[in-house]
């Protein structure tokens, strides 16, 4: 993970992406805004800069290097984090 951008109205997980070509190339991963973010059990302090993730998405139709962020999956420890799990009705 390359840098966290906590905004309104939507948040920003930058992220290294290594190609199969060896070449990096830097991913942007849109998500919710911070108070849904914190709905849905994710924090400022689960990505420091170096964490790393295996994250999915759906990729932006122009074919830049973005993506609406759908899940993530911290390699250190497992926890998962879903953005959109702030939405849900209890």
């Amino acid at each position: 993970m390359k840098k966290w951008e906590l905004t309104n109205p939507h948040s920003w997980l930058w992220v290294d992406v290594k190609g199969k070509d060896g070449k990096v190339v830097t991913w942007g991963f849109e998500a919710e805004g911070p108070s849904t973010l914190a709905r849905a059990g994710i924090r400022p302090s689960d990505f420091k800069e170096g964490t790393k993730l295996t994250i999915t998405g759906n990729p932006m139709r122009n074919g830049d290097p973005a993506a609406i962020w759908l899940n993530a999956v911290r390699a250190s420890d497992g926890k998962k984090f879903d953005p959109r799990a702030g939405f849900a009705v209890k």
